[in-house]
């Protein structure tokens, strides 16, 4: 326990200098492209055997950092991430019954999550830092909330052929806890009222079942595989993707909502 415990804060000392110590990409964006490294490195051990691992590592690299420097595709990236994973929860809810969207198509699939991920949390930094870390609440608020409220409560299995240990009361914990920071940023640091309120109030929430989505989807991916964890690089926490996996699914679909009430004047920062 004491091993992920001091994992975990030196992720979280390493994330926050990267994200609030300086204006500039300059710290933020070696951080993203170090985790499209790994991330994709460990991608590819979830696929079905990839003769060059290393190649599509550099695809991986130079795709996400290209994409970076080209803002007006992000939105794109964001919708073709949104389709990917409303297929993936009917994966989910079918698994292990059919199990045919399990091949080289993965790769494909990896591209565009992880671009859209990365290009979601740059965009998301560069309006302030703080939005992405309003993400980072999201998530860890709902997984801690349903972490809890799961062991104590939990009866019913949400998806026991993918994640044994999550319940239905465990998911109702998390999404009452998101709502909970939702509701407090809202109102009291946003100040949303009326319709601004109403629609951000339903893409955080949207925002938190993807979550839950993203990590059921990486369970289903290594069930399929055989594999435990995605990767052991973080001590007593496993791989990046074991770490992120939640995030890889919120962060594009907030992203895509966050610029969509932007767009239409909805939101204003």
């Amino acid at each position: 326990m004491w091993i992920r415990i001091k994992t975990a804060l030196i992720l979280v000392l390493i994330v926050g200098i990267a994200m609030f110590a300086s204006d500039t990409p300059y710290l933020f964006v070696p951080l993203l492209a170090t985790g499209v490294v790994i991330a994709s490195h460990e991608w590819t051990k979830l696929m079905p055997k990839w003769r060059t691992p290393s190649l599509f590592v550099v695809l991986m690299l130079g795709i996400t950092m290209l994409t970076l420097l080209v803002p007006f595709t992000w939105p794109l990236w964001w919708a073709a991430a949104v389709v990917i994973w409303i297929m993936a929860l009917s994966w989910v809810i079918k698994f292990p019954t059919s199990t045919n969207w399990y091949g080289q198509r993965l790769s494909i699939m990896g591209m565009v999550i992880l671009t859209a991920a990365i290009s979601a949390m740059f965009f998301l930094w560069s309006q302030s830092p703080w939005w992405l870390m309003y993400v980072f609440l999201l998530v860890w608020c709902a997984d801690s909330g349903a972490y809890f409220v799961g062991r104590k409560f939990g009866k019913r299995k949400m998806s026991p052929n993918v994640s044994p240990n999550k319940s239905i009361e465990g998911l109702i914990g998390g999404l009452v806890t998101g709502m909970i920071v939702v509701l407090g940023i809202s109102l009291f640091k946003l100040q949303l009222t009326g319709m601004h309120l109403v629609l951000f109030v339903l893409l955080s929430l949207v925002t938190i079942l993807a979550s839950v989505l993203g990590d059921l989807f990486e369970s289903m991916l290594k069930r399929r595989s055989g594999v435990k964890d995605s990767g052991t690089i973080l001590p007593g926490h496993g791989g990046v993707l074991d770490r992120i996996d939640s995030l890889l699914s919120a962060t594009p679909i907030f992203a895509l909502g966050f610029w969509t009430l932007q767009y239409f004047g909805f939101l204003t920062i």
